[in-house]
């Protein structure tokens, strides 16, 4: 097709200037029947696109366009990497079709637009969504942060509320059904009611099956700690995310805002109840639709919702496991292990987890172990060597016979072999003791002093320990006047003086 301005030179030069047809034709080296359509045109109205089902794409491709398109259909069922490629189609075609003669670029041409067809919803429309007061949506984020100096990744728990835009967050060092009753019974408190309806994606953590016809099964923990503060679950049709899109947008504000920079703090919970209160402040900006505050229209939320219940729910899980030959178990598909105590080898013990503890109780449901709760895919141990001690303070002659004594650091080791028998129980009983004060590391340090002094005895590590630990001022050296000499340090050997004492007792 010419440009209009084409065209308008070949109207101008016939019907203005008087050039005939042969003329015009010769002059813009067009074809004359060109120039004779062209001053014959009466309609010069944009032509109407035809319909997408009159055009033809790739019309040398068509019979064998039902066979590709059945092919693409069935790979809807099968994985993402045995799909068909336009190099399998090609060949396929090939081989099951003997009258097959079109080029492999065709073929991967329509096959490039057929595909983003049948796997995309590129070409499906979205229905606004009608949000109604009191209703609030729950989503997880991802945030690394800084408790005390150490960098963690961990997830915060997302509420918003679509009406008025309103939204609040918890972080935690990992996403699982503790961290999201603690979370949701956190925000419940902290506004003073509970929503009425919550929509949720189809988590692992709440649902156990999608049923056919659109109903789920969750989990018993959230259907009591649904049916305690009486809101209604919404979950979303599986893969589409959109339907809750407020919440996922507030997960990305959140995090730009409040987990930029990467916050650094000393307790986790401090650092939560901080997060509750900067989403009050943020909430007196005005709304991204209405002509109103966030917190104005948030008034109207709390109307709707439901007073929070008398009595509190149970947020921790109860569990039992079972322990191998050091009284050790794991959590977590066998990723995570924790101790327990030499006492409960090869037995069942109940736990009570939470989202930051793992605590071993006994059949009395007394606490044995607190163990700081492991996260990540990877494999991690955690160690509380306090019962394992104090168990083997007790009868130190079974030391070198437990498998304990070969989970020891190696300088424990090495301190230990070096004590008496008489020793060793004691030693043991005060390294429990250094334990439960300022942890398994200070022990293990005083231990290290005492390898570096020489000393083998209990006394020496409770004078080590509070040199070290209890703020006790190493004296500097006493100043000498110029007439007395340096002799130097005089060390010391106890034995004697132990020696000496026994025979004035005796």
């Amino acid at each position: 097709m010419l440009t209009m301005d084409k065209v308008h030179d070949i109207r101008f030069r016939f019907y203005v200037k008087g050039e005939n047809i042969s003329q015009i034709a010769e002059s813009l080296k067009l074809d004359w029947r060109t120039v004779q359509k062209y001053v014959d045109k009466k309609d010069f109205n944009e032509p109407v696109p035809k319909p997408a089902s009159e055009q033809r794409f790739c019309p040398k491709l068509d019979p064998y366009k039902l066979t590709i398109d059945k092919w693409l259909e069935e790979d809807k069922q099968s994985p993402r990497k045995q799909r068909h490629t336009a190099k399998r189609i090609f060949d396929r075609l090939k081989e099951e079709c003997p009258e097959f003669d079109c080029s492999y670029r065709i073929v991967a041409t329509y096959f490039a637009t057929k595909r983003k067809e049948v796997f995309s919803n590129t070409k499906r429309g979205f229905l606004p969504l009608e949000h109604h007061p009191g209703e609030a949506q729950v989503d997880f984020g991802t945030a690394d942060f800084y408790e005390n100096g150490t960098r963690l990744t961990g997830k915060y728990l997302e509420v918003s509320f679509p009406y008025s835009n309103k939204g609040y967050l918890q972080l935690f060092y990992g996403e699982n059904m503790e961290c999201l009753l603690e979370g949701l019974d956190a925000i419940f408190r902290h506004i003073g009611v509970v929503p009425r309806e919550l929509w949720f994606d189809n988590t692992k953590t709440i649902v156990t099956k999608v049923v056919k016809g659109g109903g789920r099964e969750t989990t018993e923990r959230f259907d009591r700690f649904r049916e305690h503060y009486l809101f209604q679950p919404v979950f979303m049709n599986p893969g589409e995310g959109h339907e809750k899109g407020n919440v996922e947008n507030k997960v990305g504000y959140h995090r730009r805002n409040f987990l930029v920079p990467i916050p650094r703090f000393l307790s986790l919970s401090d650092f939560n109840r901080q997060l509750l209160n900067e989403c009050e402040e943020d909430a007196n900006r005005d709304h991204y639709r209405h002509n109103e505050t966030i917190e104005g229209l948030f008034k109207e939320d709390l109307k709707h919702c439901y007073p929070l219940p008398e009595i509190e729910f149970d947020l921790s899980g109860r569990g039992t496991a079972t322990t191998n030959n050091w009284g050790k178990f794991y959590l977590n598909k066998n990723m995570h292990e924790y101790s327990s105590s030499p006492k409960y080898a090869n037995a069942v013990i109940n736990l009570r987890l939470t989202s930051s503890f793992v605590i071993v109780m006994d059949e009395n449901y007394r606490e044995i172990v607190r163990h700081r709760r492991l996260y990540s895919d990877t494999k991690q141990q955690s160690m509380d060597w306090i019962p394992y001690l104090r168990q083997l303070s007790i009868r130190p002659r079974a030391l070198k016979y437990s498998g304990i004594y070969d989970m020891m650091p190696p300088t424990m080791k090495q301190f230990l072999e070096g004590c008496s028998n008489m020793e060793t129980g004691k030693v043991l009983k005060i390294l429990a003791e250094l334990t439960v004060r300022t942890g398994f590391d200070s022990a293990l340090n005083t231990v290290n002093q005492a390898l570096c002094y020489g000393a083998s005895d209990a006394d020496s590590l409770k004078n080590l320990y509070r040199r070290l630990y209890a703020d006790v001022p190493e004296l500097p050296p006493m100043p000498l006047s110029p007439g007395i000499p340096d002799v130097g340090q005089m060390t010391a050997n106890l034995i004697d003086y132990d020696v000496f004492l026994r025979k004035g007792v005796l």
